[in-house]
């Protein structure tokens, strides 16, 4: 009931927010005889705080049509590579006309960003691929609102999530690809890497791993104590709702994504109540660009989507409190994931030492796990004073991460000839 009730709220909500969107405009717009009464900026200001609360937020686009490198534009298409039931394969292209440039361009990196799963679009990681196209070629994973998936299609457990990224990685060809991971995938990805080398298949140069759950017993953080503090049971029995008849998914068992963010706000609600505040005040005192800002954020972060139950349920079993990959008991259609097993692989782990979602050394467990890869190839990185979106987006991220980042992909893309020369000239020194 808890979801058709929902959907009742979002139809009562939507003509009141559309009224309290018009009556802002009324009473800001200067051809409007509203504009001019006494209180109008506040009355304005009011009004369209009342809007932004109560909008239906829907997916954003990435919206990256162009960025501009040396001095060059250079045009930006996206691109789908591989549809399947639950997820897009994109591909971000640059164009140039420029020989030199399209030379340039041809012979950058090439990198998987891996989104995560877990209640926001992929979109929220729009920061990360802008910056990323500076210097590589870039592919990302945009994962499909769960209540957009016919029943027919099938289940998705995260056993898939680990074929999917298989999939993808294969398709773009391992030899050449540079993996990176945000948060929830650092899992999966570090699953379907092992399985892939377990097997003898090539693997990528490099993999990245940003603030995940990797050993989500150290540091244990708010969301980690969620999920050792309830059964699987008591996920099942009181998160766990089935799609209404007005979407394509009707009937499909899932993880909502409202309840996602009734969860998001209730861990710093005193943060949102003052930014929405600031916006306020912003719009008071005629502060387009704060406004905006605020708006952007928000947009992004107020867009949520369903998770199939049974992915939820059983990433909360399996990473949360059975801690199957750190125990080396995780098995993946029969397979056991042996993190041990890669070798040609380097590896970097980043976290954030404000992270107050994947706490400090959860994702520098990786380094232990992946003991077969040689400690020349392996680095970590703690950003100071960075909470866990910083690692990912904004300043920090391209001041003071990327970089980082940037380079340790360059040291690892060596092409293969190159590769092969240094080896035959070491042995014959």
């Amino acid at each position: 009931m808890l979801y058709q009730m929902h959907e009742f709220q979002r139809a009562v909500l939507s003509p009141l927010t559309a009224w309290a969107q018009a009556a802002s405009k009324s009473f800001a717009n200067p051809a409007s005889p509203l504009a001019y009464v006494p209180g109008a900026t506040r009355l304005s200001a009011g009004y369209e705080l009342l809007y932004r609360l109560g909008k239906d937020y829907e997916k954003p686009e990435f919206n990256l049509h162009q960025i501009v490198k040396d001095g060059h534009k250079i045009p930006i298409v996206e691109q789908t590579v591989i549809e399947k039931p639950f997820c897009r394969l994109l591909r971000f292209k640059r164009y140039a006309d420029d020989s030199d440039a399209v030379t340039q361009l041809k012979d950058e990196p090439i990198v998987l960003v891996c989104a995560p799963l877990s209640g926001h679009h992929s979109t929220l990681l729009r920061d990360t691929v802008r910056t990323l196209l500076q210097d590589h070629k870039v592919y990302i994973t945009d994962w499909i609102d769960a209540r957009m998936v016919p029943l027919e299609d099938g289940a998705f457990h995260l056993d898939d999530y680990v074929d999917y990224i298989q999939e993808f990685i294969r398709h773009i060809g391992a030899k050449d690809l540079h993996v990176i991971s945000v948060c929830q995938p650092t899992v999966p990805v570090l699953a379907a890497i092992s399985l892939m080398a377990s097997r003898g298949e090539d693997t990528p140069r490099t993999m990245t791993m940003m603030g995940g759950p990797i050993d989500a017993r150290k540091s244990p953080t708010a969301v980690n104590s969620l999920a050792t503090q309830h059964s699987y049971e008591w996920f099942e029995n009181n998160v766990i709702y089935t799609v209404p008849p007005n979407y394509p998914g009707i009937g499909r068992k899932v993880y909502p994504g409202f309840l996602q963010h009734t969860g998001f706000v209730a861990m710093n609600p005193e943060r949102h109540a003052a930014s929405h505040w600031d916006y306020y005040q912003s719009l008071m005192r005629g502060d387009e660009e704060d406004a905006e800002q605020h708006r952007r954020f928000y947009d992004e972060y107020n867009a949520v989507l369903d998770m199939a139950a049974e992915y939820y349920l059983e990433t909360i079993q399996i990473v949360f409190q059975e801690f199957r990959l750190a125990e080396g008991t995780w098995e993946v259609a029969g397979e056991l994931v042996r993190p041990q097993d890669i070798r040609r692989t380097a590896l970097f782990t980043i976290e954030g030492e404000l992270d107050d979602i994947s706490g400090s050394g959860q994702t520098r467990a990786a380094q232990d796990l992946c003991s077969g890869i040689p400690e020349k190839n392996k680095r970590h990185f703690t950003a100071e004073k960075c909470g866990h979106y910083g690692i990912f987006s904004g300043r920090r991220w391209r001041t003071i991460i990327y970089p980082q980042l940037r380079d340790f992909i360059l040291e690892h893309n060596k092409p293969l000839k190159a590769e092969k020369k240094e080896k035959v000239e070491a042995q014959q020194a």
